[in-house]
């Protein structure tokens, strides 16, 4: 039998009397490494209790204290960095730099979080009017929740915490079930680093958990990150109990490439190392494609789109496949579970139907474990399925407008709205680009837009349900409420004398 994840409640690692479970894969092998237990509302219940128990004095603690407790946590997670970035290889299947990333990504969260109190000052107005000053505060919401995904096992869920946790709030954490190893870990750290019993809190499991955070009526705030449908979903149930809500979905994120920014005929290892080819697939294959960042659409400008097929589909042979735990030389690792491998698998098999398969991901795979290989298909048109159709895997498609007026109406009709990007030289193509593509990232010679943590992940259309973005300042006015006191003091110039005077 294998080892079953246990949930966090205060201060206390508990396994939960749970009948369903979820298998933790290796995905580079297939092995089962481990079962999620699937709680429930009275799991949820439970963690709602301590998160309340503790919340009147985390609350009041002083912003300074809150931030020292953070101070220690970033330290702790710089020294575990190593450890963290290997846990995340062996349950997600990330290369080494990859995890590495998925983790320096969540401690800049942890960063902005520790200046808690330049981020909370509120504002001050003397004589707002006559003989009243007015002054507004930045106040917490009370107690929140996280749900996060699979796809970046550290990051995700340090969108949410560390701010929440910074500005005086508890929390509750839902990581994915298939990767809960990374959330248990930060868990640990965080308390290692003194913060108080219930102020962080972890419950594990499926559908059952994420409807009850939904509707709890003593949940505040409810953050979310997933596909658009879910999003959509958690926005409408959340909406229900009066929380304020945050909900990311998915993405189909487009890879503008102008005929200035790649020089012809490069092939093999010459077109992996230019920066816009190498921008280009990283953002494609990066992450096996499991990111709502990733660019799924290449567009090429009329007849320059021939050669730019033949040097992507040139570079994509030197990328290699494998267990990044056992080779960190690897390019790409495999996807999460066989779940994802089939459905990928046929995804590719129906676009080869309508258009041309460049490079196939499902022919010479390793043999064990969930691997899909980087994958072309070109003559993508908008009537297609693959246009609007979030893959989320190793799939990238070809498209050939004849003008960037046309490559720009092309994904203004995408209904997601996360990242576009465009590679030239030509500022004032760039510009062009740049103010009229609708979506909320966008990337100038940049593969993958995705903000640092002090600016906000800003996904628009349906690529975000909601009002304030996870990070940045949008996070921390999303885990606060304002308060705005106004003063009137009567007189103010009696003189006072001795230890007993009147009117003190």
């Amino acid at each position: 039998m294998t080892e079953i994840v246990p949930i966090l409640i205060g201060d206390r690692w508990v396994v939960p009397d749970c009948d369903a479970f979820t298998p933790v894969h290796r995905p580079a092998t297939g092995q089962i490494i481990a079962r999620t237990p699937h709680c429930g509302t009275a799991q949820v219940e439970v963690a709602v209790q301590a998160a309340k128990a503790a919340f009147p004095s985390w609350s009041r603690t002083p912003a300074p204290e809150r931030a020292r407790v953070l101070f220690r946590y970033r330290e702790l997670l710089e020294s575990h960095f190593e450890e963290l970035a290997q846990i995340i290889c062996r349950e997600n299947g990330k290369t080494l730099d990859e995890a590495r990333g998925d983790v320096r990504r969540g401690v800049e969260v942890v960063e902005l979080a520790c200046g808690v109190g330049q981020l909370l000052k509120g504002e001050v107005l003397p004589e707002l009017a006559t003989g009243i000053d007015g002054m507004a505060t930045r106040e917490p919401v009370g107690i929140c929740a996280g749900i996060t995904p699979f796809n970046f096992p550290a990051m995700v869920p340090m969108w949410m915490y560390p701010l929440a946790i910074a500005c005086g709030n508890c929390f509750l954490l839902k990581p994915s079930e298939k990767v809960p190893y990374t959330a248990n870990r930060l868990a640990e750290l965080f308390l290692e680093a003194g913060l108080p019993a219930g102020v962080l809190n972890v419950v594990h499991g499926s559908r059952e958990v994420v409807e009850a955070l939904c509707l709890h009526p003593e949940i505040a705030a409810l953050s979310f990150v997933g596909s658009s449908p879910v999003a959509r979903r958690v926005y409408e149930l959340a909406g229900q109990t009066g929380k304020r809500c945050q909900a990311a979905g998915g993405a189909k994120n487009t890879l503008l490439v102008m005929p200035d920014a790649v020089d012809s005929g490069l092939l093999g290892e010459a077109a992996a190392a230019d920066p816009t080819l190498k921008a280009v697939l990283q953002s494609a294959f990066g992450c096996a494609g499991q990111r709502c960042m990733a660019g799924s659409l290449l567009l090429g400008i009329a007849d320059a789109c021939d050669d730019l097929r033949d040097q992507v589909a040139s570079a994509m042979d030197t990328m290699t496949l494998g267990d990044t735990l056992a080779d960190d030389g690897v390019s790409m690792g495999p996807v999460i579970d066989g779940g994802s491998q089939q459905r990928l698998a046929t995804s590719i098999g129906a676009a080869a139907k309508e258009m041309s398969l460049v490079r196939d991901g499902r022919a010479g795979v390793p043999p064990d474990g969930f691997f899909v290989g980087p994958t072309l298909l070109d003559h993508v048109r908008p009537e297609h399925d693959l246009f609007a159709q979030e893959l989320f895997g190793p799939v990238l498609g070809l498209m050939r407008p004849g003008t960037l007026e046309e490559a720009i109406d092309w994904v203004n009709q995408i209904p997601y709205g996360n990242a576009a990007t465009i590679f030239t030289h030509d500022g004032g193509a760039a510009r062009t680009f740049a103010r009229e593509v609708e979506c909320g990232m966008v990337g100038i010679n940049v593969g993958v837009p995705a903000p640092m943590a002090l600016f906000s992940f800003s996904g628009w259309n349906q690529s975000f349900f909601g009002d304030l973005h996870v990070q940045g300042t949008e996070g921390v006015l999303f885990y606060t409420r304002q308060k705005t006191t106004l003063t009137r003091w009567q007189g103010g110039t009696t003189a006072f004398t001795g230890v007993g005077a009147k009117n003190r």
